[in-house]
């Protein structure tokens, strides 16, 4: 299809791809704990638009010059591995700022909960900022973009008459088989906010997510170009 083959094996892949714990997972399961479902979703639309960014630099011909540049490739890492520290130190900021939940499921100190009427700009001021940290944290990660042109070649063939179609065939493929993922997750993840936690434990959660981002930004630093 389009110059394209082993369509099962590439869906496969990318389950793979999509289970496998990293910077998106982290952000999305952040996202839903402290937000919600639309918190979640909006963390994880911003992570596919990113991966349509890397799609198209992939189609053409661009993530070649991560590939190539030394000096681009550590630029770019060099900021997301920036980014994810600064994702980290807010939430070590949520964390220090974390009450303990009343009976009515406010948290201390928070105020009463936003009538119905306020509903609509609440959603806009809380979504658009997770949206925003996907599309930066998929982005900014040159990971992503050689991960597309290694990956994506596998199932083009080599006589396809029009490769960047077929870049872009796949890529579209891989966007929403991950949204699909992610969409699941996030529905998966959500009951966990019914949950009670003392002061304690929503500082430790927000701590140790502090943490994990620490990590994946060192990880992201130590990565060299291939």
């Amino acid at each position: 299809m389009l110059g394209t083959h082993s369509l099962a094996l590439f869906a496969a892949t990318v389950l793979v791809v999509n289970l496998t714990p990293g910077v998106d997972m982290m952000l999305t399961i952040a996202a839903t704990l402290r937000h919600g479902v639309a918190g979640g979703l909006a963390a994880a639309l911003g992570i596919e638009t990113g991966c349509i960014v890397h799609t198209l630099l992939a189609a053409f011909g661009l993530a070649a010059l991560l590939a190539a540049s030394a000096s681009a490739f550590a630029a770019l890492k060099w900021a997301g591995a920036a980014y994810l520290v600064w994702l980290a130190l807010g939430m070590v900021r949520a964390g220090a700022a974390a009450r303990p939940a009343t009976s009515d499921g406010e948290r201390e100190g928070d105020g009463p909960a936003p009538v119905a009427g306020n509903a609509a700009a609440l959603s806009h001021v809380r979504t658009w900022p997770l949206f925003r940290q996907g599309v930066l944290t998929n982005v900014l990660n040159p990971k992503i973009a050689i991960f597309f042109l290694a990956l994506l070649p596998q199932f083009i063939d080599a006589g396809a008459a029009d490769k960047p179609l077929a870049f872009l065939f796949l890529g579209a493929w891989f966007v929403a088989q991950s949204a699909l993922f992610l969409v699941a997750f996030v529905l998966l993840v959500s009951p966990l906010r019914r949950w009670r936690a003392s002061a304690a434990w929503r500082r430790g959660l927000h701590w140790a997510g502090a943490g994990i981002f620490v990590w994946l930004a060192a990880r992201l630093a130590l990565v060299e170009q291939a």
